[in-house]
């Protein structure tokens, strides 16, 4: 009864996205070209002059579910980023052409509208904190393409950390959810959404029981923002935190494993305004208990900006009250630049500016960050996300987008690079594979 009542406002996304330029990974050039892919473009380029720029199309599928009747439709923005054309297909086959109203990349949410329609069943959004463990819920979505499809099961758990983003608090499900579900409704017996399908743990590309998906009270929270703005303003205190463990409970001869621990201090942020120093362990923000690190992050994001809040701290044993105010957080747009120098891996790069180094506490001198990564691209399949320092090629270390270029100009089709990443507080290696 609840997918018979609930299926039609479940919508099937394509999206189309023009790639402009040739370029060695295989992803810019048509999918087959034996006289390129045995010379090489080197090769070509050295007797025939520059190629030709050329276009080439690349595609993505989601699914969506209608919100209102009036055309809004919440889905993942991952599924409709950078897309060129947006095709929404609802159950009864008919097709509309979808417009971006707002997206959030740090939740991977997004709102597109369909015009020109007759009126449209709707998906009642339900309260994801009423969702327990081991409650039946329901997949509606369209998963490697094969067309609008249902699966089934439990929550397996609430409150997942899937290293997406700051801001993680993702439901697991063992409902089947698989490549094209993103974006996708995950509805509760009562026919109610309680979840945005999001993600899977798959060693195979396929589902092995493990599905993320987003509660929907942190979609409801945002979409005002989404509507009105377009994008999502949050709050910034310009701390880094880490958990408390039992060990350092200890060292710093604390009651217990609450709260979260300043690992450091932002220079002029707010957090140093206040007084807010490393080793201090923030136990209350606004009046509200930090019980687990994670919490405090949201709690900062949904503050108002220019508030000024009440942060409550241990500091060498005794409890201290601290004053903060409340600053913007910058969109990763605004910490870029206008110019990055792009290359043939499928990704862009720019130098680090003075306020992207503060804001990540990095050193501005070191390593290129990566703007731009093209979905499918050599960069992508590496691993290589938006936002990521490159700090060496091929163990040879890069301090601007001129070593970048030189390097990545040495790389050949058919080689394996060697990048060394800085991510989250985190340096590690990931090989980039040029295909033949």
């Amino acid at each position: 009864d609840v997918v018979k009542k609930e299926k039609p406002s479940v919508v099937n996304i394509s999206t189309t996205r023009i790639i402009k330029g040739s370029g060695f990974g295989g992803h810019s050039q048509p999918p087959l070209d034996p006289f390129r892919d045995f010379f090489g473009d080197e090769f070509i380029e050295r007797f025939f002059g520059q190629t030709p720029k050329k276009e080439y199309k690349t595609q993505n599928l989601g699914s969506g579910f209608i919100i209102s009747k009036d055309g809004y439709i919440l889905t993942n923005n991952h599924v409709i980023e950078k897309a060129d054309e947006i095709i929404v297909r609802l159950s009864d086959e008919r097709e509309f052409t979808a417009e971006i109203i707002g997206r959030d990349a740090k939740t991977d949410l997004a709102l597109i509208k369909i015009k020109d329609h007759d009126e449209l069943p709707v998906a009642a959004l339900g309260d994801s904190d009423k969702l327990e463990v081991g409650e039946w819920v329901i997949a509606i979505g369209n998963p490697f393409g094969v067309g609008q499809t249902v699966t089934a099961g439990i929550v397996s758990a609430k409150g997942r950390e899937i290293g997406a983003g700051p801001y993680d608090d993702f439901i697991q499900t063992d409902a089947s959810i698989n490549p094209g579900n993103s974006g996708g409704p995950l509805f509760n017996t009562k026919g109610e959404v309680v979840a945005i399908n999001t993600a899977i743990y798959s060693p195979s590309g396929g589902n092995v029981g493990i599905g993320f998906a987003i509660p929907v009270n942190i979609a409801k929270s945002l979409l005002p923002q989404l509507k009105e703005k377009g994008s999502v303003t949050r709050g910034w205190l310009g701390v880094m935190i880490q958990p408390i463990t039992k060990e350092l409970a200890e060292t710093f001869d604390l009651p217990s494993e609450e709260g979260a621990l300043v690992a450091d201090v932002v220079k002029d942020s707010p957090a140093e305004k206040a007084g807010l120093k490393r080793g201090d362990v923030i136990i209350s923000f606004d009046n509200e208990k930090i019980g687990k690190m994670k919490q405090l992050p949201a709690l900062v994001a949904a503050t108002r900006v220019g508030s000024e809040v009440k942060l409550k701290v241990i500091r060498g044993g005794r409890e201290k009250i601290l004053t903060a105010k409340i600053e913007r957080l910058a969109p990763e747009d605004d910490m870029l630049d206008d110019e990055a120098v792009k290359d043939g891996l499928g990704m862009s790069v720019q130098n680090i500016t003075p306020d992207v180094a503060r804001r990540l506490d990095i050193d501005p001198s070191v390593g290129v960050i990566v703007t731009i990564v093209e979905r499918g691209g050599v960069a992508d399949l590496g691993g290589i996300r938006r936002g990521d320092i490159i700090l060496e090629i091929n163990r040879k270390e890069i301090n601007d987008v001129g070593a970048f270029r030189s390097e990545t100009g040495n790389i050949k089709k058919g080689d394996a690079a060697l990048f060394l990443i800085y991510r989250d507080g985190n340096t590690f290696y990931r090989v980039l594979k040029v295909y033949k």
